[in-house]
């Protein structure tokens, strides 16, 4: 039995896909301005190197708590509201930072903004995949990812605009801009039809299919293909331990690969340390936020190009592709830094093979790996599995940032030596890759949920 609701206007699809898309702006400003803050309140506050992987992993280990609870909140608020609470949250945390005195309340605030953060990665991918047609489930994921390295392009050209004030508190503070559009963006976005189903609310999960789809959209096939799962899943809601149910553990333990995979390849010492890095290698502080806005325009631009081949060349090619680039390159810049003598020349050539990276990092790991955690688990272990991957994911760019600035320190491996650390990841990654990752392009999550029930020759239990 349905609820009866009146319809929604219709929206268009650039709207609902444009805020749907927004919360990873908070994600990317966040992980971006820290590495415009950290010359500033290194000096102000004399931060030794754990003192600087703390700052900066305190948002990745707020951001656990926020995916740790987002399955229950997702469950019982919608994808939509649990989007907009975690707006509320990065406010509140963004203005805490902004007034911090000292170093302990600094951190304390960016916990909070993490926990907000947490919300938002493991709610934004699941709604977006939810709402988009198959055709272009991929592109659709991927614009979180480019929502994301935007916001990190954001955040490298106000450290850079504010670098010569040394006004570390108002990079922070910008923020509260993101978080106040997506939430009053969202107020007018409708609920994911399939969340909507899953409660009973029938005619406005229609309306919704409508808006996303378009008009001429097969409605009563997907609506038909989105209860037979709902049947499957009637009597029993996901639960965490149902993840490691046979015919879903193989799902798991590709998320939870792309997952680790996406940060131990070392992109988040790049966002948040880079700056720092040429620093240490003798530019100026300004000459390096600069250098940081030419990483960020380099992340945006590749970042769009994928959603034009995202769904033409699959999933799988692009991490590939972009495993290969990493470890070139990383190799590349840890002979660099160990070979090559003269300040501006090494600097120079570091800048240019971190340019490189990104360029591999945002054609697989960046926006593929949001797609694909979104695409693989089934619809009533989805919320459960996005907080999970969430979880881990944002576990690993804590351990990434806190270990960085220890690890790259002159006393123990060097920028070097980290490099080559890396790019010997990356090589484990590609065998990982190849071997277990399946390729998703082109099919309904319904579709890919059934397939996997039907390979297995299990049913979940009702």
């Amino acid at each position: 039995m349905t609820r009866t609701a009146p319809p929604r206007r219709t929206i268009g699809r650039v709207t609902l896909y444009f805020f749907g898309a927004l919360g990873g702006i908070l994600f990317g400003y966040d992980l971006g301005v820290i590495s415009g803050v950290l010359p500033f309140i290194g000096k102000l506050w004399s931060l030794s190197s754990w003192d600087k992987g703390v700052i900066t992993a305190s948002i990745s280990f707020g951001a656990v708590v926020g995916a740790l609870c987002s399955p229950r909140v997702n469950e019982w608020l919608g994808r939509r509201r649990t989007i907009m609470a975690a707006a509320v949250v990065v406010v509140a945390g963004t203005l805490a930072a902004t007034f911090s005195p000292t170093f302990t309340l600094l951190v304390v605030s960016r916990l909070v903004i993490g926990v907000g953060i947490g919300f938002s990665s493991s709610t934004v991918p699941t709604y977006l995949s939810e709402l988009a047609p198959a055709r272009v489930r991929g592109a659709m994921g991927a614009l979180n990812q480019i929502f994301i390295v935007l916001g990190i392009l954001i955040a490298f050209l106000v450290s850079y605009g504010l670098g010569s004030s040394g006004n570390w508190r108002l990079m922070f503070a910008g923020a509260i801009v993101p978080a106040v559009v997506l939430f009053a963006g969202l107020t007018v976005l409708p609920e994911t039809p399939r969340w909507l189903l899953k409660n009973g609310r029938e005619d406005e999960a229609r309306s919704v299919l409508v808006s996303s789809h378009g008009g001429s959209a097969d409605i009563d096939r997907e609506v038909s293909a989105i209860r037979e799962v709902i049947r499957l899943d009637t009597e029993q809601k996901g639960r965490i331990r149902d993840l490691w149910a046979p015919w879903v553990r193989p799902m798991l333990v590709v998320a939870l690969l792309l997952a680790v995979g996406q940060q131990f390849s070392g992109v988040n010492a790049v966002n948040a340390y880079f700056p720092t890095m040429l620093i240490s290698l003798g530019f100026a502080t300004q000459a390096a936020l600069l250098s940081g806005v030419l990483l960020g325009v380099t992340k945006f631009l590749f970042t769009a190009w994928v959603v034009f081949v995202v769904d033409r060349w699959g999933r799988k090619p692009l991490l590939l592709i972009g495993n290969v680039i990493m470890v070139l390159t990383l190799l590349g810049a840890g002979l660099v830094v160990l070979n090559v003598h003269g300040t501006g020349l090494v600097g120079v050539l570091m800048l240019i093979m971190m340019v490189l990276y990104l360029v591999g990092y945002e054609l697989g790991w960046g926006a593929v790996v949001w797609v694909m955690m979104s695409e693989v688990f089934p619809l009533r272990e989805r919320a459960a599995g996005m907080g999970v991957a969430s979880v881990v994911l944002w576990a690993a760019t804590g351990v990434v940032s806190a270990v960085f600035p220890l690890m790259s320190d002159p006393k123990a491996l060097g920028i070097g030596g980290s490099m080559f650390v890396f790019a010997g990841v990356n090589v484990v990654l590609f065998v990982l890759t190849k071997w277990l990752v399946p390729e998703t392009k082109g099919r309904s999550l319904e579709e890919i949920e059934l397939d996997l029930r039907a390979r297995t020759h299990l049913r979940a239990k009702v």
